[in-house]
This record gives C-alpha cells, structure tokens and sequence, in this order.
C-alpha cells in the first residue's frame, strides 16, 4: 500500500492561519489617516516623523509629538515644535475632532494657524469656522476698540457669544513667555474676572477668545456718548464689590500672584444683570513670591497710574489698589479720570482739604442712595487707596471687606442671628473718650457734621489698618 496523502489537512490549516491573522489586525484609524495626511503635506519629514506610519496595528498614541486621552484613546495635543518641518499644515487637521492644542512653532509650515483651546466649550471648534462666523473679521463684527486692540462678536455653534480681541502688537518679545502667560490666565476661574477661552496666532494677528459681555465696559456706562443706562447708587455699589473680589482674587489667592497692571474702568466689564468682570490680562504679569516685583518700563492708563509706580518702575499690589482708588472716584462722581486737562484725583483731594468733597459726587447718587453716610465712606476709601506710599493703602481683601459691609444686609434667616451692624461712631470717635450714652451721641453727631474728610479719612484708614471691619 502507498503513503497516504493529506493535501486538505495542510490547506485547511493554511486558511486558518490566515484568518486568525487577518482578524489580529487592526486598519488604520480615521485620525491615523488625517496624521499621515497631514505627514504627506511636511517636508523634511524622514529624519523625525519616522513613526507615522501606516503599518497595520500602529499604536498612533507612541508616534513623536502625538498626545491622546487616557479614555477615549483619541487625538487631543500635537507637539511638533523645532522640527524643522516645511511644507503646508494640510486642511486633514480638521478631521482631529477632539484635538485641544498644536503647537508647530519652530517649523517652516503654512496653512491653518495655531488655535489653542482653553476651555472645553470651543473644542468643538476649529479656526476655519471662526473665521467663516466672523467673515475673517470683517468690521461689521466690530463692537470695540481699545488701546492694544479691536473687539470684535462672534456667535458659536452653540450660540453662545463670545468676544474675540485682536491685538495690535503681533510680534511679542518672548513668544514663549506670552503663551505661558496665557494659559496661566486661561487657568483662572472667578465670577468677577472675565474667561479666557482661547487664543489664535495667526496672519490676522494675535487673537483672544474671551466672554461676551452684553451691557460694555463700566467707561461706557459712565462716559459713552450714548449712556444708555444709569446707575443708581447700589448698582454702583454691587459693581465696585464685585471688582474689588476679582482684583482681591488675583492678588492672594492666584499662584503665583497676579499684579493686572491695567485697572481702569474700560477693563471692567458687566453682562446682562450688571455683574462685573475684570479684563484685559494682555499685559498682565504672573509675580513669583519670592522675588522682588520690579519692572524697566511702567505699563497702565494716564490718570490711574499709581505715581510711586511712575517714579521707580517698582510693581506690586498697592499699584492696582491705587488704581481701583481712582475706578471709586468714577463711580462716585461720574467723571473721568483724565478730562482734558482736568485729574480727577487732584479734584477729589482739594474738595476734601477743604470740606466739600461732597459737591462732587454724581447727581444720579445722590437722588438714590437713601444714605449719604455710605456715599461719604467710599470717598475716604477711594482716598485711602490712592494714598501717595504704597505702604499706607489697604490690601484689596480689606478693601472688598469694607465696601461688603456698605452694601444692603441681605434677609436673615428666620433660624439665624441677625449679623451685628458694625460701628461707624469709631471713624469719627476717640475711643479714649468716657460719656454719657445721650452725649455722646450728640457729640457724635455734630462731629460727624463738623469734621473734615481730611480727618475722617486719617481716622477711617487707622480702623482698617486695625482690621476691625
């Protein structure tokens, strides 16, 4: 008998092999495929993209410069700095729908321009639909114009307004140190400091993505040509809290600490129900604690520099105390920091040299506030803050803290102690002194009359001082 053959077995076998190989491996994804697009636009590609490939089951997370989420295992960073890449950035990136950051910085690449993501409510966009939203910023869009920059509105798929600020100056000193600046920026969350979404480097300039805020700028409410709104006292009142909370937060609870340079009232924003929110972090600096807060030029608006700034080009937090001082006298009076020849400042401080610095507060304070006591008050603070040394104005947290205190209690809680109203009588009231309840009252009352601003402001700053508010 002869061998026997088995020719099946072996085919059998064969096309098992095959299918269990075939089922082993994995296609290329739909964003492997966008990166090795995007890899055919480079030049210069064979020395550091090696790693991008089409190779089935190539793990495209590992390839050089490609970041992906922990989860989903999806596309959200490329970092393809210093490469020396040339070539175009192929319009393929926009199929990298979940990507947050790019960073092709150090290349010789064109196409599609840096848009950095901050927060995750315009991941979902990409440049290309910015600027197809804004008509590549065309000046219909405008709603502003600024000292660095252009404002102008954009609505987002999710029809949420956002602003976008151009800048003027395209060509920061250090790139590097501006992005770093930005996302410390972009980091920051407070409900009195306006949200950077975003930013863009590209051939229309420098672009900022931050909220929209629908009632302007507070210069436009007090000094617009338009002053479509008027502010009572209380509203006044509520906007100069919130402001003092978003510079208290920059100044002591950001690290590191966060001087912002630039207070004035253009850079305090109020959306729909007048909240306000400080702006305009361009020039903005991040203050290491440790090291003494210097600068060679001074930066900030004529009429809110602090002088001690001026004089020395010395930097610390008093510099912004100064300048909300000077936002307190626009609220209070109405007027500008700077009118032509006219300083605000100057003004308020002979009208209180000589007991008249009430004459200057704005008619539409003084037909709403039911108590001019309180009016009176935030003049010496404003004062307080604008003291010449540094050293003697108040921190910002003590300057939220008074004016906290000027605002309306809210309604208590029927199981809760009424709060204990604090006690002007020592603004104006030698401690030392022994009376009777009713004259000291009636001494009280016409010293309140009697005294200058000059003393009651001497004497308001030692209770701060003190931290008895």
């Amino acid at each position: 008998m002869g061998r026997k053959r088995k020719p099946e077995v072996g085919f059998v076998m064969a096309v098992v092999f095959l299918l269990l190989l075939c089922s082993s491996v994995s296609p290329l994804s739909d964003e492997g495929k966008a990166l090795m697009t995007m890899k055919a636009s480079f030049r210069n590609v064979a020395n550091v993209l090696q790693d991008w490939n089409d190779v089935p089951n190539s793990d495209l997370c590992s390839w050089r410069g490609v970041f992906c989420d922990n989860i989903s295992l999806s596309v959200v960073s490329l970092n393809l700095s210093s490469l020396n890449l040339g070539g175009e950035i192929s319009p393929a990136i926009g199929d990298l729908r979940n990507l947050q950051s790019i960073d092709f910085q150090g290349n010789k690449l064109t196409g599609p321009p840096k848009l950095v993501i901050l927060q995750m409510d315009m991941a979902i966009h990409t440049f290309d639909d910015i600027m197809r939203v804004t008509e590549n910023l065309s000046e219909k869009y405008i709603v502003g114009y600024g000292a660095s920059s252009t404002v102008y509105k954009c609505v987002l798929k999710s029809s949420r307004p956002i602003a976008i600020k151009r800048l003027y100056n395209q060509c920061p000193h250090n790139l590097r140190e501006f992005e770093t600046e930005l996302e410390t920026i972009g980091s920051i969350r407070h409900r009195n400091i306006v949200s950077l979404h975003g930013y863009a480097l590209c051939q229309y300039g420098n672009l900022l993505f931050y909220d929209y805020m629908e009632n302007g700028s507070l210069w436009d409410l007090l000094h617009g040509p338009s002053k479509k709104v008027k502010l009572d006292w209380e509203t006044r009142l509520k906007i100069a809290v919130g402001a003092a909370q978003g510079l208290a937060y920059l100044h002591h609870d950001c690290n590191p600490r966060i001087i912002h340079r630039d207070v004035k009232s253009s850079n305090i924003l109020l959306d729909e129900n007048f909240e306000p929110r400080l702006s305009d972090f361009g020039i903005a600096k991040s203050i290491p604690t440790a090291l003494p807060h210097a600068s060679t030029y001074v930066l900030g608006t004529i009429g809110y520099i602090d002088p001690e700034y001026a004089r020395t080009s010395r930097l610390n937090e008093k510099s912004d105390v100064y300048s909300f001082g000077i936002v307190l006298l626009e609220l209070l009076t109405g007027k500008k920091a700077v009118d032509n020849e006219s300083n605000l400042h100057q003004l308020i401080m002979s009208k209180a040299d000589d007991n008249t610095v009430m004459e200057a507060v704005d008619p539409e304070v003084s037909v709403t506030c039911l108590d001019l006591n309180k009016v009176k008050k935030t003049f010496q603070l404003a004062l307080l803050c604008t003291k010449r040394h540094p050293l003697d104005r108040p921190t910002m947290q003590e300057v939220s803290r008074v004016l906290l205190s000027l605002l309306p209690p809210p309604p208590a809680k029927p199981t809760s102690a009424p709060p204990k109203p604090i006690d002007y009588s020592k603004f104006v009231i030698d401690k030392g002194q022994k009376q009777q309840p009713q004259l000291k009252h009636q001494q009280q009352v016409k010293q309140e009359n009697n005294s200058s601003d000059a003393q009651w402001f001497v004497q308001f700053g030692e209770v701060i001082s003190k931290n008895t508010l």
